[in-house]
């Protein structure tokens, strides 16, 4: 824990910020099948939804706790200094719009940029798991068992989508590539199209561990302290600690995470701690505008 953590009265913090999701459950259910609102670009996009639960949990965890807000749709304070909440108010916005279930609001609270609390609900399946650095994981509100730690051959894995074609950080073409002989590794291979699913399903071990590509906080940081708060490890794809510096996310028992790593060091040389190195994070480098220069602000593009 660091030494920003020790102010923080991290049990309340988790009662105070699990009635405030608590009480977006029913606007979250009701509004599953809603269409998009904003286009963020491809088959990204934003629900009126989310841009209304953003809004209200924003407020109440804001006026309730008296810690900053960063939001998915509307960013908000600096996740680099001292405590903030980071919110993604849906999740898996495609499944939640085709009524996958697979779908849920993530909120985690970063300390200096590290991961200190996480918080994954998943209404349309009625799960709820939470935990901080010092405490259990709970699964709605009960202390989970223990994880299994199986070898990666027994394991199931959940692996971010992705567009074969793609370029970036990490190209398609390498993500194929490490699927391919993931598969023929591990157990099974699972893709749900959350991040927040997988990583709770690992913190709770129904998957032995799971890879993310993207490098957003408000995706990642619950999923982190989940984990972490299991028992199991989360990193980069190079291997350092996560933060919310970090380009990518691989989380996962100590044993299955070993051997992840080990698996994507042989397939992907080129993705060594030596060949990538985290962007710097300040607060403009993580707004929407600058994560996808085709979205346009809530506002300009509602209907």
């Amino acid at each position: 824990m660091s030494s920003s953590d020790t102010s923080l009265d991290l049990p309340r913090l988790l009662d105070t910020a699990g009635s405030i999701l608590d009480a977006a459950v029913d606007r979250f259910v009701d509004g599953q099948g809603a269409p998009s609102a904003i286009n963020k670009g491809g088959t990204d996009f934003a629900t009126q939804i989310d841009l209304d639960l953003e809004r209200h949990i924003g407020a109440e965890l804001a006026d309730r706790t008296q810690i900053p807000v960063h939001g998915e749709e509307f960013g908000g304070a600096d996740v680099v200094d001292g405590p903030v909440w980071v919110l993604d108010p849906i999740d898996g916005t495609f499944n939640y719009s085709a009524g996958l279930p697979l779908t849920g609001i993530l909120l985690g609270l970063v300390v200096d940029g590290e991961a200190t609390l996480g918080m994954t609900w998943l209404p349309l399946v009625g799960r709820r798991y939470a935990a901080h650095v010092d405490g259990p994981l709970l699964i709605d509100g009960e202390p989970a068992p223990p994880a299994p730690d199986p070898v990666l051959a027994e394991a199931a894995i959940a692996f971010g989508p992705f567009d074969a074609r793609g370029g970036g950080r990490y190209p398609g073409s390498r993500r194929a590539d490490l699927l391919r002989e993931l598969s023929t590794r591990a157990a099974r291979i699972r893709m749900t199209g959350s991040t927040g699913v997988d990583m709770a399903f690992t913190a709770a071990g129904v998957f032995g561990g799971a890879i993310a590509f993207g490098r957003h906080p408000w995706d990642n940081a619950a999923g982190a302290a989940l984990v972490r708060a299991a028992g199991g490890v989360a990193t980069d794809i190079a291997g350092r600690p996560w933060t919310v510096a970090s380009p990518s996310l691989v989380a996962g028992t100590p044993t299955v995470h070993a051997e992840l790593m080990g698996v994507i060091a042989e397939t992907v040389p080129e993705w060594a701690p030596n060949s990538i190195t985290p962007d710097p994070i300040t607060p403009d480098s993580i707004t929407p505008d600058s994560i996808n220069p085709d979205f346009t602000t809530p506002k300009e593009t509602r209907r």
